[in-house]
């Protein structure tokens, strides 16, 4: 179906974001007090477990800024990428939405139970690193528009997108 009018709804609980409610999918970035340049704050991003684990090794990273217009609160697609970690924050302080499933089977003929896809509110001041091939649909926000950090890979789109048609519309039960 193409009309995704036609299709049936499913609902989804919008979530609040926690570092542990979103582990399956990800891990949330939160802002580290800084003591400014030159600075002693004794936190070793080295050893320290809340750090990011991105992988961007197989190809060049890209660090970007996405434009986004108003794409409405409701998909009936969900994509991932089987290569890389993707982080997205909005700019500005806007707050967005995100649709997520878990990895899972990374085959080609996969795709995510609708029961297994959770939604989460992501505050305008926090990052979301997602694992590789976390499948995930957004941002989607309610503003006119919106802009996004956005970390991948340069080639993501084009060699590392995998997309699969939902048997339903998920929709957001704000």
């Amino acid at each position: 179906m193409s009309d995704a009018s036609a299709m049936p709804e499913h609902m989804l609980d919008v979530r609040e974001l926690t570092a542990d409610a979103f582990a399956p999918y990800g891990q949330v970035i939160m802002p580290l007090r800084a003591g400014g340049q030159g600075s002693d704050t004794h936190y070793d991003p080295e050893t320290s477990p809340a750090e990011a684990k991105l992988v961007l090794d197989n190809g060049v990273p890209r660090l970007w800024i996405m434009h986004l217009p108003h794409v409405g609160l409701g998909f009936s697609r969900i994509a991932r990428h089987r290569r890389v970690t993707q982080c997205l924050g909005s700019l500005g302080g806007k707050e967005w939405l995100i649709g997520v499933a878990p990895p899972g089977d990374l085959s080609d003929e996969a795709r995510p139970r609708l029961e297994d896809i959770a939604a989460f509110r992501v505050p305008g001041d926090l990052i979301v690193k997602l694992h590789v091939a976390t499948w995930h649909a957004g941002p989607h926000f309610v503003h006119d528009e919106c802009q996004f950090l956005n970390l991948e890979n340069l080639d993501t789109n084009r060699r590392d997108f995998h997309a699969v048609a939902l048997p339903a519309e998920c929709r957001y039960r704000l």
